[in-house]
């Protein structure tokens, strides 16, 4: 199959190409390259990539495809509440452009990367499944349920969109991320020798490994058109919901010796949901997760053993996607729009 990938140098990217390459398809690339200078290895595969925001993508540059997965955004929510107006711009105005370019272009499959953010705040006695109510909190979360229900509408019998709502990705990715909770709460361990904890550690979070996303992803893209068209999905496990402090736990295990550490004044975070993964267990038989939190972070012990992970880059801008746009603006290589001067 021939798939353009946006965002492919991204942290889910990264891996995600891999699995899609390693699977028999041609896979194109479009990143806009926030992350590439200078911050970490190349990624595995040799791919045909193009340079070129999302914003500037034309009907052209999707003619030829058999499917669109699109993974490029803002990606989370510091980086969502910098400016809600990018977020509006690149996550759901651009997505939704380039949902129409792709149809026109006679791309059939169209995968979108959603998330579970866009349960907002759920009782923790009940499990969301995909026909929950939608309670996003964030710029980001809204952005997702804004291209979800406006792609949607696109549907029909010569075009498929999936909306794939992935659970709180970890593990180790070419294209690393610290601001996760996950891989926060080891790279803390590793670096400081505590774990440190923003909120009182109640909020519950459903988490999916970033390996176990790009599975998803090949499935959905190798599914029956009757099995997925204009489906949601949820991505993860049920019974990999967890609460924060359980995680740090987890995390505590693996790294003997450790405390876990909760921040002044640190309350409740209202960002609290417990997701239901039944849909794609029960209609997906053959995609089983390859992980757990307990074996990432294991994975994500070695790698930061191996990389020389240092204290300084559990805020700094080669792992935090904030600082590293931050530095971007600061030194004057981003104009008021996120896009690269000259």
């Amino acid at each position: 199959m021939n798939v353009l990938v946006t965002g492919h140098e991204g942290y889910i990217g990264s891996v995600l190409t891999s699995v899609l390459v390693a699977s028999g398809n041609y896979v194109t690339g479009v990143d806009v390259g926030y992350f590439r200078e200078g911050r970490l290895p190349p990624t595995s595969e040799q791919l045909n990539s193009i340079q070129k925001d999302i914003r500037d993508l034309d009907r052209a540059d999707l003619e030829g495809y058999d499917a669109v997965i699109h993974l490029a955004a803002l990606s989370n929510d510091p980086l969502g509440n910098l400016a809600p107006e990018w977020t509006d711009e690149i996550n759901y105005r651009a997505s939704v452009r380039l949902a129409e370019l792709a149809k026109e272009a006679g791309v059939r499959r169209f995968l979108f990367s959603s998330s579970c953010s866009v349960y907002g705040m759920a009782s923790p006695d009940e499990l969301a499944d995909e026909g929950s109510p939608l309670r996003p909190l964030t710029p980001y979360a809204v952005s997702k349920v804004k291209t979800e229900e406006d792609v949607s509408r696109l549907a029909d019998s010569t075009f498929s969109p999936v909306f794939l709502r992935n659970a709180t990705a970890y593990g180790w990715s070419p294209r690393f991320r610290c601001d996760l909770v996950l891989n926060n709460l080891a790279a803390s361990a590793y670096a400081n020798g505590e774990i440190r904890i923003l909120s009182d550690g109640t909020p519950w979070r459903p988490i999916v490994h970033v390996q176990d996303i790009a599975r998803a992803f090949l499935c959905m893209l190798e599914a029956p058109f009757e099995a997925i068209h204009n489906q949601v999905v949820n991505v993860g496990l049920n019974q990999q919901n967890y609460q924060v402090r359980d995680l740090a736990q987890i995390v505590q295990m693996a790294f003997i010796g450790c405390k876990v550490c909760y921040a002044e004044n640190g309350g409740p975070d209202p960002r609290s949901y417990r997701v239901d993964f039944t849909k794609i267990a029960s209609r997906f038989p053959s995609y089983q997760l390859a992980w757990n939190a307990s074996l990432g972070t294991q994975e994500l012990s070695q790698a930061y053993w191996r990389t020389g992970f240092k204290r300084e880059e559990l805020t700094g801008p080669r792992y935090i996607r904030l600082a590293r746009i931050n530095e971007l603006l600061e030194a004057g290589r981003l104009d008021s729009s996120l896009r690269w001067v000259n």
